[in-house]
């Protein structure tokens, strides 16, 4: 009973002193340091949304292909927007510590609207699978599956989840219906690499990809200005090297990759596993 009394006492303590420091804060804190603790909390959650965009969602050269980083820009502009500079603004010491609580409220609520609105995007536009497409690689985001398809995305081709892009062959029509509805499909402008339900393992398609594939020197014979761009690609495929795969820079293959960002880029694959192994951002329709 001692230790029990002497636990609800320190508690009562420290429930009094929470309420005497905030009742201090908000009637001695400057509005310089309140909207400086709100930059660093912005600076933490600006700090999560790089870590989800660079390293789980948009990896490599990711954010720049399917435009990842132009989105991230955004969040990070409207969160400090949203957090820090209406707390500098909207702060006074002159308001009473209802009339500051009912500010801060509004400004968070906004802040995580617009960040919960920003992830949204991100979510919507981070790429989910590499499609092999006669002649090129496709990059495919949620974005990018016409609606009469989305349920046709396997389960780990969804926009919230954490499951790494994944390479994928695109098979043939199965049938004239099918024909039929790729080519409607074609005139609305979604190519045959946006629907889900013509995708197929990548395995099954090495044969065609290997057909298609040149050989490295040509894209150095044709972008002799884009030498420095080229060699460190190269080297960034040598350093992303698995178990069977080729160590010779010279032996790699590429092929044009293209995506509803951007057509030029470049991907590397290893001339052993037809695995891609680096991006290069030059045109590649030669």
């Amino acid at each position: 009973m001692p230790a029990l009394r002497a636990f609800l006492l320190a508690n009562s303590k420290m429930h009094q002193n929470f309420k005497i420091f905030c009742k201090d804060y908000f009637s001695n804190t400057s509005t310089t340091r309140i909207a400086l603790l709100h930059l660093i909390i912005s600076t933490l959650l600006a700090t999560f949304v790089a870590i989800l965009v660079f390293i789980l969602w948009f990896p490599e050269n990711l954010h720049k292909i399917a435009g990842g980083q132009r989105i991230f820009l955004l969040i990070i502009g409207v969160d400090l927007i949203c957090g820090p500079l209406l707390t500098l603004l909207l702060i006074k010491k002159s308001k009473s510590r209802l009339a500051i609580s009912v500010d801060l409220f509004f400004i968070a609520t906004i802040q995580l609207a617009a960040m919960a609105y920003g992830l949204n995007s991100l979510a919507i536009a981070r790429p989910l699978a590499l499609v092999f497409e006669v002649d090129r690689f496709r990059l495919i985001s949620y974005a990018d599956v016409p609606e009469s398809d989305l349920d046709k995305l396997p389960s780990w081709a969804k926009p919230w989840g954490f499951d790494s892009l994944r390479t994928v062959g695109l098979r043939v029509s199965a049938s004239a219906s099918e024909r039929l509805k790729s080519l409607e499909m074609a005139l609305q402008g979604v190519d045959a690499g946006q629907l889900p339900s013509r995708w197929q393992d990548y395995n099954t398609s090495k044969e065609d990809v290997l057909k298609k594939a040149k050989p490295i020197s040509t894209l150095r014979a044709a972008h002799p200005e884009n030498k420095i761009i080229i060699d460190k690609s190269v080297a960034k495929a040598l350093a992303n090297m698995q178990y069977g795969e080729s160590k010779d820079g010279s032996s790699l293959l590429w092929l044009p990759m293209v995506s509803r960002n951007t057509l030029d880029w470049v991907v590397l694959l290893d001339p052993n596993t037809l695995r891609i192994r680096a991006y290069v951002p030059i045109d590649g329709f030669l």
